[in-house]
C-alpha cells in the first residue's frame, strides 16, 4: 500500500512536510509524483522526481509552475520515502494531496500526466488559512 502522510492546517506562510511511503514491498517505482484536487477542481500535478542510477537522491525533479521555488521534492533510499516539502504556502494550496508512483522510465512532460502513474495512494488534506 502506498501512503501519503503529513499534512495538516497551517497559516499562509507557513511550512508542512508530506511523506509518501510504501508499505509492505519494497517502494521499487522509478518515479513518484504528487497531484492535489481541491474542491470542484481537477485533479493537478505538483511536483515528481524520478530515480537516477536507482537512487532517489541524484534524480530529476520536476513542478508545476505556481509551486516551483517554493515546494521541493526528494527522496530518502534509506527510508524508502519521498518527500514533499512545501513552504511559503498560499490559500490556494489548499487541497488533498495524493502521491503515485511510475514504473515507466521516461523524462520530463510524462510524470506530468495522472495516466503515467501505475499506483496511487490515499490523500491527505492541506488546508491553508490566511
Amino acid at each position: 500500500q502506498l501512503q501519503a502522510f503529513g499534512g495538516g492546517l497551517v497559516q499562509a506562510g507557513g511550512s508542512l512536510r508530506l511523506s509518501c511511503a510504501a508499505s509492505g514491498r519494497t517502494f521499487s517505482a522509478f518515479a513518484v509524483g504528487w497531484f492535489r484536487q481541491a474542491p470542484g477542481k481537477e485533479r493537478e500535478f505538483v511536483a515528481a522526481i524520478s530515480r537516477r542510477g536507482g537512487r532517489w537522491s541524484g534524480g530529476s525533479s520536476y513542478y508545476e509552475g505556481s509551486v516551483q521555488g517554493r515546494f521541493t521534492i526528494s527522496g530518502d533510499d534509506a527510508k524508502n520515502t519521498v518527500f514533499l516539502q512545501m513552504n511559503s504556502l498560499k490559500a490556494e494550496d489548499t487541497a488533498v494531496y495524493y502521491c503515485a508512483a511510475s514504473w515507466s522510465r521516461a523524462s520530463g512532460t510524462h510524470y506530468y500526466t495522472a495516466s503515467s502513474y501505475d499506483w496511487w495512494g490515499q490523500g491527505t488534506q492541506v488546508t491553508v488559512s490566511s
